[in-house]
């Protein structure tokens, strides 16, 4: 403390007149953290006690601010004692912002401007400031190469698989493995990696984000920081969100490089898995091996995106163990036992609301619960037999006026929303998590799409419910 008091009174030129720490345990990083007063005058001192990851911190922090890029000035320095003195860019990250101004998967539009004003600067820091950027001072590495991966992917191996008690066959998970690092480092990897490009480590001041934590950064390819953002666990952004700010972010990019959409974006889900494998394997080691229960509750929000990913996001490889160690995952009581506690949308069931074709398989249920409820929609009138409406599906106004026009879908409907809403008041009072409602009919494009739709705007606000809907047959003709 003693250090930080020195260098506070050699930059400001008198003694601070109290002190307020900032980062107890809750913290992964080991490092103290502190704001200094004095009037109408702060800094923030760090004690650390490893020379050169501050060595790394400090040489970025300059250059970025160099190249005009919103990073904290460097007031002071007493490397060999661990300690220097930052400027102070208050108490909001980005996710606090967040946290407070949302509503389930509303958020609002100024938290929205802020995430488009991110990605817009990100492209600056991993092009335009990463192109003179000395990179001998990384540590531990100076590129997110073959042992960089390594790392992580074993990381998450040992701290989260093998402490959640996931099964896996080890030798074929190393071939996926090596399957998915051969593909990561074949995507152009001479830019700077932020490495902890996340919601926490974005400060916001007036109008303007501010950025930290990028001692860890190294040489990498592009999708690794986008990836981390989008797929913030805690942040839980809708998936809809998730895609404008990467196209906002794709359309910054080419403000500085020649891009290539498609080839970027064959590589983006490669590093979407290995950057949430990273953070499980964090906070396996956090949570299950030192004990620290707070950081477990991370994983429900990561493992949501997971699932999303097994639905929507295609490798252009197979890795078959690695994804059924996924789906072990989500299937896993112990993990499905984990709560989100201090997330805003922890207490909320979700209900997922399914149509489909009965001339293919069933919906798939890989939370656990078994299934939930599965509706046979093939009794009601069908609009497809009639040509005017062969081309529309059950969102179209007039499939939609039509099945209004039949008296036995309002019973059908009245009976099965009769039965759902029993359980999901029985379900919120026991503390369950998931429902799953499925429709089907013959093509899986009219009566089940309408029911589904019915269902699922009669549950959208209500209290302590998260609704999310897929169409099956409409999302392999890309409706």
């Amino acid at each position: 403390m003693d250090v930080l008091n020195k260098l506070f009174e050699k930059h400001f030129h008198t003694a601070p007149e109290r002190i307020q720490p900032l980062q107890g345990d809750l913290g992964g990083s080991g490092r103290k953290i502190i704001r200094f007063f004095r009037g109408n005058q702060s800094a923030i001192g760090v004690l650390y006690g490893v020379r050169e990851e501050n060595a790394a911190f400090l040489a970025f922090s300059r250059h970025f601010r160099r190249h005009g890029l919103p990073v904290p000035e460097i007031y002071e320095e007493d490397l060999d004692r661990g300690a220097y003195l930052e400027e102070d860019l208050g108490d909001t990250t980005l996710f606090d912002f967040l946290s407070v101004n949302r509503s389930g998967e509303s958020i609002a539009a100024p938290v929205v401007e802020y995430y488009r004003k991110v990605v817009a600067e990100l492209p600056r820091f991993q092009i335009e400031a990463g192109r003179d950027l000395d990179y001998s001072v990384c540590y531990p590495r100076g590129r997110f190469d073959r042992q960089s991966i390594d790392w992580d992917l074993n990381y998450f191996k040992y701290y989260f698989l093998r402490l959640a008690a996931i099964h896996f066959n080890e030798q074929d998970l190393e071939d996926d493995f090596d399957r998915l690092t051969d593909l990561l480092l074949a995507a152009p990897g001479d830019y700077f990696l932020y490495r902890d490009f996340q919601s926490r480590n974005i400060m916001l001041r007036g109008a303007q984000p501010y950025f930290v934590d990028y001692q860890g950064g190294r040489k990498g390819a592009l999708q690794y920081d986008i990836a981390s953002l989008l797929f913030d666990a805690k942040a839980d952004l809708p998936p809809d969100l998730r895609q404008q700010l990467l196209n906002d972010y794709l359309d910054a990019l080419r403000t500085h490089i020649k891009l290539d959409r498609d080839a970027f974006l064959s590589y983006y889900y490669a590093f979407v898995y290995v950057r949430i494998m990273q953070a499980l394997g964090a906070y396996g080691f956090r949570g299950f091996y030192e004990r620290k229960p707070h950081f477990l509750q991370s994983v429900p929000y990561a493992l949501k995106n997971i699932r999303w990913l097994l639905h929507h996001a295609k490798l252009p490889i197979e890795l078959p163990t690695l994804m059924s160690a996924f789906q072990n995952m989500l299937a896993s009581e112990k993990l499905q036992r984990l709560t989100p506690a201090s997330h805003p949308q922890s207490q909320k069931l979700v209900v997922r609301i399914f149509s489909f074709s009965f001339h293919h398989d069933l919906p798939k249920d890989d939370t656990g619960n078994g299934g939930g409820y599965i509706f046979d929609a093939r009794g009601l009138p069908n609009p497809g037999r009639e040509e005017r409406f062969k081309q529309l599906t059950g969102k179209d106004a007039p499939v939609i006026d039509y099945l209004n026009q039949q008296e036995g879908v309002h019973q059908y409907l009245a009976s099965a929303i009769s039965l759902i809403e029993a359980s999901v008041a029985s379900y919120q009072q026991r503390g369950f998590k998931n429902l799953m409602v499925s429709f089907g009919c013959t093509g899986g494009q009219h009566r089940s799409v309408f029911l589904a739709e019915h269902l699922a705007k009669r549950l959208r606000g209500q209290s302590g419910i998260e609704v999310e809907v897929r169409h099956l047959e409409m999302e392999k003709i890309g409706r």
